[in-house]
């Protein structure tokens, strides 16, 4: 780890369209993904896949999927704004229903019409721990057909493994995994893959590893484990790595900046003792972390 170090970037404004499920109350999806990215200068384009009162963790919620006909139709209207060219990415997450895969890909080529160089980060949210928490039909959408239009990956490890159909037991087996779905992925585009939280038979029992990879090779960033996992972590690393991505175009500095501001908010998650994520109270963390921690070649 180092000392803290500015994030200084050049003034243009990014401007995201992020298409995630939405919590009125607490920080997962979207709910974690827009306020890092604005706080860091990027404009978001959100488009809800779900709108729930909480996230179903805390074991009952309110509110509903919305039908992929309703995406569509929003990204109609952004697009009748005529800004579709002024778009740098496009971002998803949680899709709620097969369908919505679907609408988001159609988006995806919108976009891509639109702006050649706009890239597709998919945050292929299926599960973890070893359960698959989506709808049936969401996984082998993900997998045939949202991976080979992604730019830029940011699964867990258990979503590598589902993807790959391989254990990723030791970091051999999870840089081989990741090879192979970089192999899979857009092929114009950077392939750039984040393992958003890693713990192999090499990791120390009190560290998370994270690892990235692009065509300049492959990254591993080990953090110090806290007792905590907050819902909406994933959420907020995927948005936070495919910001700094894009001002970067380096998947190692990319994940250093992102892995260094989402620990910091965890850090200060843990001392609040709070359940949801504390993005606010720790939101100079988004923007310049007080710990920089460093990658090392895998």
């Amino acid at each position: 780890m180092a000392s803290p170090q500015p994030l200084l970037y050049p003034l243009s404004i990014l401007n995201v369209l992020s298409i995630q499920s939405w919590v009125a109350y607490g920080h997962v999806g979207n709910a974690a993904a827009m306020f890092p990215l604005q706080r860091l200068g990027a404009e978001v384009w959100a488009i809800h896949t779900v709108q729930f009162s909480n996230h179903p963790g805390y074991g009952a919620w309110r509110g509903r999927v919305f039908e992929s006909a309703d995406i569509a139709d929003l990204v109609d209207g952004i697009a009748a704004r005529g800004v579709l060219p002024r778009c740098d990415a496009v971002l998803s997450g949680y899709l709620g229903d097969p369908a919505t895969g679907t609408a988001i890909l159609d988006c995806v080529s919108r976009v891509r019409d639109a702006n050649g160089r706009a890239l597709y980060c998919c945050d292929p949210v299926m599960g973890d721990a070893g359960a698959l928490y989506v709808r049936p039909g969401i996984p082998e959408l993900l997998a045939e057909r949202a991976l080979p239009q992604a730019d830029i990956l940011t699964p867990n490890q258990f979503e590598l493994e589902r993807l790959t159909g391989a254990p990723c037991g030791r970091l051999a087996d999870v840089c081989l995994a990741v090879n192979a779905v970089r192999a899979r992925m857009a092929q114009a585009g950077p392939r750039a893959v984040l393992v958003t939280s890693l713990h192999t038979a090499e990791t120390p029992a009190d560290a998370l590893d994270m690892l990235a990879a692009d065509g300049a090779g492959l990254s591993l960033l080990r953090l110090p484990k806290l007792p905590i996992a907050p819902s909406g972590a994933g959420d907020a690393i995927a948005a936070l790595f495919l910001f700094h991505f894009l001002r970067t175009r380096s998947a190692k500095s990319a994940m250093e900046a992102a892995g260094s501001a989402l620990h910091g908010v965890l850090r200060r998650t843990l001392a609040d003792g709070a359940r949801e994520m504390a993005l606010i109270a720790a939101q100079d963390e988004i923007v310049n972390p007080s710990i920089r921690f460093r990658a090392q070649p895998a």
